[in-house]
């Protein structure tokens, strides 16, 4: 199987970073907080609030929003706790946040950027959160926001042109049915992994919550606003490849490892994995609908997520180049965005068997 580059958000705090660009999943963390509150709430047994309370986020990225979740999870803790005995947590509970991501990930800015006043005590786990990174039964809250959507690898004949699997396009768009099954089954193969290293990290009882995003059963990828949007970033790069800025060869060899998998389908994985009961699996209205659909504010914010990634395989000046073209290409094919079905924005709580 074609490994490909991590997935590292385009660190530092200037204009294009994930630091900058980053309000539409924060609007996410928002919009959850009484849902994660009150799913804490029911779900936490008081016996796992001892002395010490360890939460761990996986796909930390470079910040701010691994604050706002944390600070989310703890404000939850706190509460549960404070009503339930009557006693002062910041006499009793010392926090623990481990942040974990890829070892290539920014943490010079995450750390330099921790909030001021907090409550906690942190520190950095370098390692793919594909595989276990951290001691058996060692935090008891996990997160992650917008990171349950990746893939491990390229699927098997996915970029193989004499393979009834063979993808043109450098996203699964949903339209051919063999190259949809074939990115579900390795994502279902890492979401296994994933759920399993879990599960052996967590305290019995502990509690993931995942944030983010995927398609309503029955949609696909790029009858969606994000689809739409990288299927403009597959035709930037083949007009570039045309104009001769790039290979056509990059171009044919360049496919994104991930998958958002329908509700239906991140649901069946989970139950057949049978380490977690599904607590709760909300459907979240985010205030900014789908995507604000402004095709400069897209192509920034898309630049932030998938710039790095892009750099890996063609170079910056060409990732430069193929997100002006996005912006074109949005602002010329607005309707084809207004007229695209939503997707889904989720949180779903999970308690460990």
């Amino acid at each position: 199987m074609t490994t490909t580059p991590d997935w590292i958000m385009i660190g530092g705090d200037g204009p294009e970073s994930y630091n900058q660009q980053s309000s539409y999943q924060r609007a996410l963390l928002e919009a959850t907080k009484d849902k994660m509150t009150e799913a804490i709430s029911a779900n936490l047994d008081l016996d796992l609030i001892s002395n010490r309370f360890i939460v761990a986020d996986f796909g930390c990225a470079s910040g701010p929003n691994t604050f706002v979740a944390v600070q989310n999870i703890i404000d939850a803790v706190e509460e549960k706790y404070r009503r339930e005995t009557g006693q002062n947590p910041d006499d009793n509970i010392e926090f623990q946040v481990l942040f974990n991501d890829f070892s290539l990930n920014d943490f010079n800015t995450l750390f330099q950027t921790l909030p001021p006043g907090r409550k906690y005590f942190s520190a950095g786990v370098p390692g793919s959160f594909f595989e276990r990174v951290l001691p058996k039964e060692s935090f008891h809250i996990g997160v992650m926001s917008y990171a349950f959507h990746f893939t491990s690898k390229i699927p098997k004949g996915i970029m193989d042109r004499d393979s009834p699997l063979w993808n043109k396009d450098m996203q699964c768009t949903g339209f051919n049915p063999a190259v949809k099954k074939a990115y579900l089954d390795q994502y279902s193969i890492d979401t296994k992994i994933l759920l399993d290293a879990r599960a052996e990290e967590l305290v019995p009882g502990g509690l993931m919550l995942l944030l983010g995003s995927c398609l309503r059963d029955g949609v696909k990828m790029s009858e969606t606003p994000k689809g739409t949007v990288m299927d403009f970033i597959g035709e930037s790069l083949i007009d570039l490849a045309q104009q001769g800025v790039t290979e056509q060869e990059k171009v044919d060899t360049f496919k994104t490892s991930i998958y958002f998998a329908e509700q239906g389908e991140i649901r069946q994985i989970i139950e057949e994995n049978g380490k977690f009961t599904i607590e709760l699996f909300e459907d979240i209205i985010h205030s900014k609908n789908e995507f604000p659909l402004d095709p400069k504010t897209l192509a920034i914010s898309f630049k932030a997520f998938y710039g790095a990634f892009i750099s890996a395989h063609f170079g910056v000046e060409v990732m430069r180049k193929a997100f002006e073209l996005v912006e074109v290409k949005a602002r010329e094919q607005i309707s084809r965005l207004h007229n695209a079905k939503d997707g889904m924005q989720y949180l779903i709580v999970l308690r460990k068997n």
